[in-house]
């Protein structure tokens, strides 16, 4: 009752009111209908003809509400669609910064062969204790344990590089969370994978990780992470300005990746460079 009162004296008329819930509602119905459809392709791999004659039912009601309420924008239906363009957007270019980054970082990518005789030829001490490495490569070696090794000239005995992975569905089976292999000997990788509705613990995958392979050394545990400050590029070949400072604000206040995985405090390095996009 409070928050009708509220938003009827922020449109002024009840009729606005009934406009912006109309598109609002309307809006939600179609975009519903179109979820539908993805999750009926993607997710029950429902064949293409099944998939659009199910959902176009739903679509062709929807659209027909969505038509009836176009009348409306004028009359307070703005407002939702004005939101719902804000909020993409904003999404939108924390997409498109993201992707600047990680190209970015991908550019001093080296093979995990490339990367040990590197260490080899200048003789890097390997010191005891088991280093994990948070990375987003599949195969090569991590950019964290580059700049860990230009910076401290020395690696630990034991390495364990783990890709986390954001799943598209709500939940993983423990029995598929999680893929070990060893690429070299003490140089281990994994992959774990972890549904959208799961908060990903770290800590939780290296004990599965010990359980299914008892040959990992595991002790003594250490965890880098990166720590990137994102620096707009100078060259104008990046983004624009205003979107390069909306970036940089929310990457700033955006959740750490330490508490994200449910990193310990007291075992965690972090490792800074600038990243220009």
């Amino acid at each position: 009752m409070v928050v009708t009162v509220g938003l009827t004296l922020f449109f002024g008329k009840s009729d606005n009111l009934a406009g912006a819930y109309g598109i609002a509602v309307s809006a939600t119905m179609m975009l519903t209908s179109g979820l539908l459809f993805i999750a009926m392709r993607e997710v029950w791999g429902w064949s293409l003809l099944m998939s659009a004659s199910v959902a176009g039912v739903f679509l062709c009601i929807d659209a027909c509400f969505f038509l009836a309420n176009l009348a409306k924008v004028g009359q307070g239906g703005y407002v939702p669609l004005l939101l719902a363009g804000l909020v993409y957007g904003i999404m939108l270019i924390w997409h498109a910064g993201s992707v600047k980054v990680a190209q970015r970082l991908g550019e001093q990518i080296i093979t995990v062969d490339e990367f040990m005789d590197w260490m080899k030829s200048q003789n890097i001490p390997r010191v005891p204790g088991t280093g994990v490495f948070l990375t987003r490569t599949a195969h090569d070696a991590p950019p964290v344990m580059i700049w860990h090794v230009k910076h401290n000239r020395a690696l630990q005995e034991n390495l364990f590089v783990l890709n986390a992975v954001i799943e598209a569905i709500p939940w993983i089976k423990n029995s598929e969370r999680l893929l070990v292999s060893e690429v070299q000997p003490n140089y281990w990788r994994a992959t774990a994978r972890f549904g959208f509705m799961e908060k990903p613990d770290i800590p939780a995958v290296l004990k599965q990780a010990c359980s299914q392979d008892h040959s990992l050394k595991l002790g003594d545990v250490v965890y880098y992470v990166g720590h990137g400050t994102i620096v707009p590029r100078e060259d104008g070949r990046g983004l624009a300005k205003w979107q390069d400072a909306l970036y940089i604000a929310m990457e700033r206040n955006s959740v750490h990746v330490s508490d994200f995985f449910q990193l310990p405090n007291d075992s965690v390095v972090l490792i800074g460079r600038r990243v220009v996009i």
